[in-house]
């Protein structure tokens, strides 16, 4: 029943996105009006503040969900919520996700004025992830929360895959940065794959793309989350450092490997190995290579942005308008583009234009080194932190990576009144899956 609703509200999604593409187009000469448009309306004062405080609540009861009453049915009926009320009736904005890029234009000295409830909700899952961990995106996050339901039959994703797909959400975190301090353009909106769904219409391809990760993620565990996300990345540094962490089960651990095999998302870490000995001076070997190894990466990284740097400038519409004005006044391509024949109309000077494109390839010359320099840092930590290594007795929760859905506590027989000794007995005959 369960899966049939899902499948439902997923068809309806898509449908109902496909269908807002079918208007006319306008005939301007016939005196035909412009659709309306997709991009929600400023919301009033009070209930902007309605919205931040609906976001604190949720945060709370998440956290409460996760911690204390460990509930995988609450949490579910949490995220049907956040995908009615922060999905289709606030139509997905203004959202955590793409808030941090109002957060690094305010920071870029653009003279940007960022809105307080933008900058609450870009804080808010940050300030829960310090305390209690990713419970933002156990049920809150509209983006997550729709992934979450319609994950019908997880299939386990190769660890090397899926490490590897995992550093492309720390490219797309740099590039949005640098898009937005510049106030280039705010990529992480417009390339958003659900936020069309929740408004009931956007580009056809757009909602194509959409449809493509829902499909996919009802059988890989959230793919935009944890493959794209840029704010889940920085709720995975951040979650390491919660006071109040998500534990599999209350009781001792008797390694029965259940939660590990029940979550999607391969954030269940097993014990070590019996008899698995480390070389201790084989590992100070790799570490010190590694940390050699860092400020190549650096530059490395440092060196290959550094050749996009062009291809990122043209992100901007003033250094694309600059060349258009360029190749139009030395009669390299025939007429004009609306942009510049407005430009034209307003009688300011090209060379105004071309000095503007000039300022901001600049920046972008120097953002490209700082984007490829952060890359290459994070991607040398990332590989220390394959070199270093801690024993584990029992199955642990690795807090980066979970997302609080409560399935391994769900599936665990300990919280679900099985007696100690029955279960070590249980493991040991296997007869454990048998029973359960």
């Amino acid at each position: 029943m369960r899966k049939a609703i899902l499948c439902s509200l997923l068809l309806l999604l898509v449908v109902g996105g496909l269908q807002a593409q079918n208007f006319p187009r306008p005939e301007f000469t016939q005196g035909e009006q412009l659709p309306h448009t997709t991009v929600p309306a400023p919301r009033a004062e009070v209930f902007a503040t309605l919205d931040v405080v609906v976001l604190v609540v949720a945060l709370g009861l998440a956290a409460f969900l996760v911690l204390k009453l460990r509930q995988r049915t609450a949490i579910f009926w949490l995220a049907l919520f956040s995908i009615g009320y922060f999905g289709f009736y606030r139509h997905g904005c203004v959202c955590s996700v793409g808030a941090l890029q109002n957060v690094a234009q305010a920071l870029g000295g653009n003279g940007y004025r960022m809105p307080l409830v933008v900058g609450l909700f870009f804080i808010a899952p940050l300030l829960f992830a310090l305390v209690f961990g990713r419970v933002f995106c156990s049920g809150v996050c509209p983006l997550g929360a729709i992934q979450e339901v319609l994950l019908l039959k997880p299939v386990k994703m190769p660890a090397w895959l899926d490490s590897l797909l995992g550093l492309l959400p720390l490219l797309y975190l740099g590039t949005a940065i640098l898009f937005a301090v510049n106030a280039s353009a705010f990529i992480i909106c417009r390339y958003d794959p659900f936020i069309l769904f929740y408004r009931l219409g956007g580009s056809l391809l757009m909602l194509s793309i959409g449809t493509a990760i829902l499909l996919l993620g009802t059988v890989v565990g959230r793919p935009y989350c944890r493959y794209a996300c840029p704010y889940g990345l920085l709720l995975r540094w951040l979650a390491p450092l919660a006071a109040w962490r998500t534990r599999i089960t209350l009781k001792d651990c008797v390694n029965c490997n259940l939660c590990a095999e029940a979550c999607p998302y391969g954030a269940i870490r097993p014990p070590t190995p019996v008899g698995d000995k480390f070389d201790r001076r084989a590992g100070r070997r790799q570490l010190l290579t590694m940390l050699i190894l860092l400020p190549v990466l650096v530059g490395i990284g440092a060196g290959l942005m550094r050749l996009s740097s062009v291809t990122l400038a043209h992100v901007d519409p003033r250094v694309r308008l600059a060349e258009r004005l360029y190749l139009e006044e030395k009669g390299l391509v025939q007429g004009t583009t609306l942009d510049s024949e407005a430009w034209v109309n307003r009688g300011i000077p090209n060379s105004v234009a071309y000095g503007h494109a000039a300022i901001i390839q600049k920046w972008y010359d120097v953002g490209s080194w700082l984007l490829g320099g952060w890359i290459g840092l994070v991607f040398g930590l990332k590989l220390i932190g394959t070199v270093l290594r801690r024993r584990r007795e029992t199955y642990e929760i690795d807090t980066a990576a979970c997302f609080g859905c409560g399935r391994c506590f769900s599936v665990c027989p300990l919280d679900r009144g099985v007696p100690p000794q029955d279960l070590l007995r249980d493991v040991a005959t296997g007869d454990l899956p048998r029973k359960l």
